[in-house]
């Protein structure tokens, strides 16, 4: 901020007092002290200005050109910025933070201040005095304490990623155990659970919605004869090549599972009777042709059934259960309703 001007008593003192005197009482202070007759471009220096940054008493060169000289090259731009708007009045004030150069070629963080104590008739500086203050200890412990922080919000980061990677995987690992949960351990379709629970829904849906659902009993016809000639492990690959041929028949959104032993169902999703009575001979003449590749010859019964209005999940199931009876008694290898 400029000085008063006019007949004011600090105006008085300072013009009362020659360069000299002035210059006796800053060789006493310690801080880095600076006088600027802009008029002759001379800049003084007190000892403690030349002791903070290292160099002998007035070793340099008394203008404004040693101190820019000793700025750092990055701080530059803004002290001069900041110097200008002050001495042309753009601002009430200059206080400015930079490094300074010492003599060892190291950098000094200064805290610099200054005041226009004189002006000229049109309005220019005629005199300024300022004074550096070494904040080095702080500067350097507030950019410690940046740093600190900036590495334990890295580390906070990092320790976000590693959690979510572990959530990621524990939600793979939940998944994966789910599916496991539902998928039989032989032929890798729904399990009892998973068709129970399914079903469950799907009638929840139809009877919400109105939606026609159909459900198709099978059992593979003569399936202890293999298992009590051949052994078990004939009866597994013949249950697995089954459900493969099944696979190829049923559609996307038809639920296929194990219900138990050689018996399996077929929920059938917005589908009528028509359609899944369609579906099952189609899954009949399909099982009758013999396999691709080695096996057994095997036949299908199978027993279809839609559900009706207010039906439970269990009575549809038992529906189709007997209409699959009925299929064996009649001879097997066929559809019943």
């Amino acid at each position: 901020m400029d000085a008063p001007s006019g007949n004011t008593p600090l105006h008085h003192e300072f013009s009362h007092l020659n360069a000299d005197m002035l210059h006796t009482i800053l060789e006493l202070v310690s801080d880095g002290i600076w006088d600027w007759n802009a008029n002759t471009g001379f800049v003084y220096r007190n000892p403690g200005w030349y002791e903070m940054l290292g160099y002998p008493r007035h070793s340099l060169e008394n203008s404004v050109f040693t101190w820019e000289s000793v700025i750092h090259p990055d701080d530059y731009p803004q002290v001069m910025a900041l110097f200008d708007d002050y001495i042309h009045r753009r601002a009430p004030h200059y206080q400015a933070e930079y490094r300074c150069r010492k003599q060892d070629g190291s950098y000094l963080w200064v805290e610099d201040r200054g005041y226009v104590i004189a002006r000229n008739a049109d309005g220019s500086v005629a005199r300024m005095v300022g004074a550096h203050r070494d904040i080095h200890l702080r500067k350097c412990s507030v950019e410690q304490l940046e740093r600190r922080n900036q590495s334990l919000e890295a580390l906070v980061a990092e320790r976000t990623r590693e959690l979510s990677r572990v959530n990621q995987q524990l939600q793979l690992q939940l998944d994966e155990n789910r599916s496991l949960a539902e998928r039989d351990a032989l032929t890798l379709v729904a399990n009892r659970y998973r068709l129970e629970r399914v079903l469950l829904e799907e009638c929840d849906r139809a009877q919400r919605f109105r939606l026609p659902l159909a459900l198709i009993a099978m059992d593979i016809d003569d399936f202890k004869p293999i298992n009590d000639r051949y052994g078990h492990g004939a009866g597994d690959q013949t249950l697995v090549r089954v459900v493969e041929r099944l696979e190829g028949c049923i559609r996307a959104g038809d639920l296929l599972a194990r219900w138990g032993g050689d018996e399996f169902m077929l929920v059938l999703p917005k589908t009528s009777l028509a359609e899944a009575r369609a579906l099952a001979e189609h899954i009949c003449q399909t099982l009758r042709a013999p396999p691709a590749r080695d096996g057994f010859s095997v036949t299908l019964s199978l027993g279809v059934a839609e559900r009706q209005a207010d039906e439970t999940a269990v009575d549809l199931m038992t529906r189709a259960d007997q209409a699959l009876y009925r299929a064996k008694a009649a001879g097997k290898a066929r559809v019943s309703e």
